[in-house]
């Protein structure tokens, strides 16, 4: 992981910038999102981030694009603790990918770790708590199950193409910054 001592050089910062400009695109205005429910493509940079950077960043910039996306495309009101699942989900991405080879194994489980941890436990309680809707109400579950029914093939096979095309190798060696 990157420690938060090195410095990081202007190319890196840079490349983060991009990526978190990438997350905020995908999430605020190409996603799909409505009071229960939201639908994105934003794990994508968030993959090439955890690639590059390790987990600790990617949640940092996960929670960076979350902040500006509702700061500049807000939908609904703000809630932290999406903002702590956007941190999680960049921690969750980070353990699997940083400086490991991308394989359908840790696509699928990747993905299978977001949908259970941010789309099955802690996105429920934090519109349960929002809305004051009850946590076993099928309004939150109804749409989540169908959304991981769809989304968990798609974002594997995305996860896994995406994170075997993109040269990550190449990336670093633009920076001072060894791999």
């Amino acid at each position: 992981m990157l420690r938060m001592k090195q410095k990081m050089s202007a190319y890196m910062i840079s490349m983060m910038g991009i990526l978190v400009a990438l997350m905020v695109i995908l999430s605020r205005i190409l996603g799909f999102e409505w009071q229960f429910i939201k639908i994105s493509f934003d794990f994508v940079p968030k993959m090439v981030m955890a690639m590059m950077f390790g987990p600790f960043w990617t949640g940092v910039g996960a929670v960076i694009a979350d902040l500006l996306g509702m700061s500049l495309f807000a939908r609904a009101a703000f809630f932290p603790g999406f903002t702590l699942n956007a941190f999680i989900g960049g921690l969750i991405y980070g353990y699997f990918f940083y400086k490991k080879e991308v394989t359908w194994k840790n696509a699928i489980l990747c993905t299978i770790a977001n949908t259970v941890i941010i789309g099955f436990i802690l996105t429920p309680i934090w519109l349960a708590i929002m809305y004051n809707v009850p946590l076993t109400s099928w309004i939150i579950w109804g749409p989540r199950l169908l959304k991981a029914l769809i989304m968990l093939p798609v974002q594997s096979a995305l996860t896994y193409v995406v994170g075997r095309v993109i040269p990550v190798k190449q990336l670093m060696k633009r920076s001072r910054y060894s791999f």
